[in-house]
């Protein structure tokens, strides 16, 4: 199965790092890391994450949880789509 990522995570994903990489950059690295690291084992065990109850389809929009970030998801038949990356101190991201 293929990952990719939308527009909007991959915003998300410029913006956490910035907003680290003012305070600490090793960090802003190794999150970034670890993010990424997190979605590629989505290849292998694509329904890990929770369910997103209040989606149209909560069986294939998911949140992987990774630390303290959260990646929304939704699965199709050939792709996994990263919707959503978000901090757990802000405010939950759209569907």
């Amino acid at each position: 199965m293929k990952i990719e990522f939308t527009i909007d995570s991959i915003n998300d994903l410029l913006r956490l790092r910035k907003f680290i990489e003012e305070k600490n950059p090793i960090a802003a690295k190794r999150i970034a890391r670890e993010l990424l690291n997190g979605v590629k084992k989505l290849k292998a065990f694509p329904k890990i994450g929770l369910p997103v109850l209040r989606a149209q389809d909560p069986e294939n929009i998911r949140d992987l949880f990774i630390g303290h970030y959260t990646v929304r998801y939704l699965i199709t038949n050939k792709v996994i789509y990263i919707l959503r990356i978000w901090h757990g101190k802000e405010i939950e991201k759209d569907l």
